[in-house]
């Protein structure tokens, strides 16, 4: 198997994040290796398909599965990216070249995309804080917590407990309320072109 390239991983790390943050089934699938990785241990291998008794036969005419595309694959996140582009210019901003923009433009436009992608997420997810403290407050992890809501940072050595200082709380998504992609809605699509007449 050849290495992928520095854009495919960055594509597929944005692909993941979407994922793992809409579809539970895709981060269950991930949470071994995510586990393995964080504790240090190798990468579980998928399992062995159990050895077939004989050949089953192929149908004379065999159908071949429809094929997904990554426009379907990624609708869900693709549809969110959209909601966000809608109500807070996410895209226009992130697309924008703030280098020599003064710091009260970029504040002002900040200001907007902030407000409209706010009223996105309370809309759709219902968030909470993965850590109650406030940040700063110092902290002690016991053996066996959860390495998904807490990141070490920092000079970490040893085994658990361990005590820190914590830098952000971190967010959960407790519940996500995204209504369905439209069926043969274009999903790449994340905001139409507009033409004044």
């Amino acid at each position: 198997m050849t290495e992928p390239s520095f854009a495919q991983r960055l594509a597929m790390a944005f692909t993941c994040f979407f994922q793992l943050l809409l579809n539970a089934a895709f981060a269950r699938a991930v949470l071994p290796a995510f586990q393995a990785l964080r504790e240090g241990r190798p990468l579980p291998l998928p399992a062995e398909p159990p050895a077939a008794a004989a050949p089953t036969p192929v149908p004379a005419v065999a159908t071949a599965p429809a094929r997904v595309t990554p426009e379907q694959a990624h609708a869900p996140a693709l549809a969110l990216l959209a909601m966000l582009q809608r109500e807070g210019r996410l895209v226009d901003f992130l697309q924008e070249d703030l280098t020599g923009a003064p710091d009260a433009d970029v504040g002002g436009a900040a200001r907007v995309v902030h407000e409209g992608c706010r009223r996105v997420l309370r809309q759709y997810l219902v968030l909470e804080r993965a850590r109650p403290e406030s940040e700063g407050d110092r902290v002690t992890l016991p053996a066996g917590f959860d390495a998904q809501r807490v990141r070490l940072t920092g000079n970490v050595t040893g085994a658990p407990p361990f005590n820190g200082t914590l830098r952000h709380p971190g967010w959960l998504a407790a519940e996500v309320k995204l209504p369905p992609v439209a069926e043969g809605m274009d999903a790449r699509v994340l905001q139409a072109a507009e033409v004044e007449l």
